[in-house]
């Protein structure tokens, strides 16, 4: 599915942009008509969504995990017809910022400052730690899924989409979510072309980018975020 700018979805929104799209679907800026405000519009693909069952799952799940600051917020679903089929769509807040993988590369050398890698880690695992908290996990953690709302003394980040999986336990999709913001670090430092430069105390994280190692050492993101929270830089 693909809309140009300027059309109108039913009686209540206009497209104004194309946000990104992928494999799950796409997601479109559109304006509020009658208002003015901006919301982000997610479109499944049908062969994503059948019955409307992914849907169900990012509202209920994004309504769930609502008092969690990194995750952006979720407003309603609507209904459109095209070419006389309905369709449905999920509408959430539209966060302002810029995609990790953008602000990385705009660094000098294409890679973050080993002390800012750490601070971007500690937020990511302190959003982490609110979904984890709730009995939830995110499931697709990576560059091209963070936005970056404002960057000082630290990050203040929003994680965006949401995965599910089915095949494993809850305390493995916990892992896998630590393992991946780690992995974000990794890579916003350079990654493998980097990792032998780096200090111990990034070493001491990464531990060689081996899940088994991660896991065993980082039980849990409180764990992690305690460990960060008590380096000695």
């Amino acid at each position: 599915m693909q809309f140009s700018v300027g059309k109108r979805l039913g009686k209540k929104y206009e497209v104004v942009d194309v946000l990104g799209s992928g494999w799950e679907g796409s997601v479109y800026l559109v304006r509020e008509l009658g208002t003015d405000i901006e919301r982000a519009a997610k479109f499944f693909n049908t062969g994503k969504n059948a019955g409307n069952k992914m849907i169900k799952y990012y509202a209920r799940k994004l309504h769930k995990l609502r008092h969690c600051p990194i995750l952006m917020k979720y407003h309603t679903q609507e209904t459109v017809e095209i070419d006389d089929v309905p369709v449905t769509f999920l509408v959430s807040e539209f966060v302002e910022g810029e995609l990790l993988s953008e602000f990385v590369a705009s660094n000098r050398g294409n890679k973050l400052h080993p002390y800012q890698g750490l601070h971007l880690l500690h937020a990511l695992v302190s959003g982490l730690e609110h979904i984890h908290r709730a009995g939830e996990y995110h499931g697709d953690i990576h560059l091209e899924n963070i936005i970056v709302e404002r960057y000082g003394l630290d990050f203040q980040l929003k994680l965006i989409d949401i995965f599910r999986w089915n095949k494993h336990s809850l305390a493995d999709n916990k892992s896998e979510d630590i393992y991946n913001a780690i992995s974000v670090m990794y890579e916003a430092l350079g990654g493998q072309s980097t990792y032998a430069s780096h200090d111990d105390v990034i070493k001491s994280i990464c531990c060689g980018m081996k899940r088994p190692l991660i896991r065993k050492k980082f039980k849990n993101a409180r764990a992690l975020k305690e460990h960060l929270e008590n380096l000695t830089w």
